[in-house]
């Protein structure tokens, strides 16, 4: 049987890491977590610096062409061969552009090496996204939160992608994360 790939994925700041985190407590075996952020962030920040660019621009064409299409192409490459091995993968990170095609998303599964990849999507509202940015208040959101209704056309934070997914809703007054992971893997 192959190793399933787990992927979290949703707007930066929408709490994927906190989804994440809930995923690995509660799904055995428990997988290998690949955050973006972790493993690329002070490689992204050296490659914004060295080409003039401001360590908030993580978002938009430069960004997507020059950093993010080597970030998702790490992962993928690693994840495909940690699974291959027989270890179960978490992948956490936005993926806007993965989940948001049909056509691009079934290719990257089976770049991923194939199924089963389940996609859980966190959900959550601009207003929320917008308070939750500002509050964590970290230099790579700079770029966002400049042009912010930009940022959220971009994203599309409260709509549900077109592939097979787990939703999660960070929404205020949703139900509590954990319950609501508890419940998606007992579906």
């Amino acid at each position: 049987m192959t190793a399933a790939v787990w992927v979290v994925a949703g707007a930066p700041g929408a709490g994927k890491s906190t989804v994440a985190a809930l995923l690995l407590q509660q799904v055995r075996p428990v997988p290998a977590l690949l955050d973006k952020d972790t493993l690329f962030s002070g490689f992204a920040d050296e490659l914004l610096d060295g080409s003039g660019r401001s360590r908030g621009e993580r978002e938009g064409s430069w960004y997507d062409e020059h950093v993010k299409a080597h970030e998702y192409a790490g992962m993928t490459a690693a994840a495909a061969q940690i699974r291959a091995a027989g270890c179960p993968v978490l992948l956490d990170a936005p993926f806007t552009g993965q989940i948001r095609d049909a056509g691009r998303w079934r290719s990257w599964t089976d770049a991923l090496g194939g199924e089963p990849v389940r996609l859980v999507w966190v959900r959550c509202d601009p207003a929320t996204l917008l308070a939750r940015l500002t509050t964590r208040a970290r230099d790579t959101d700079a770029g966002k939160l400049a042009d912010f209704s930009a940022f959220v056309a971009r994203v599309r934070p409260d709509e549900p992608p077109p592939v097979p997914h787990l939703a999660i809703d960070n929404r205020p007054g949703a139900a509590p994360l954990a319950d609501q992971v508890a419940s998606a893997l007992s579906a």
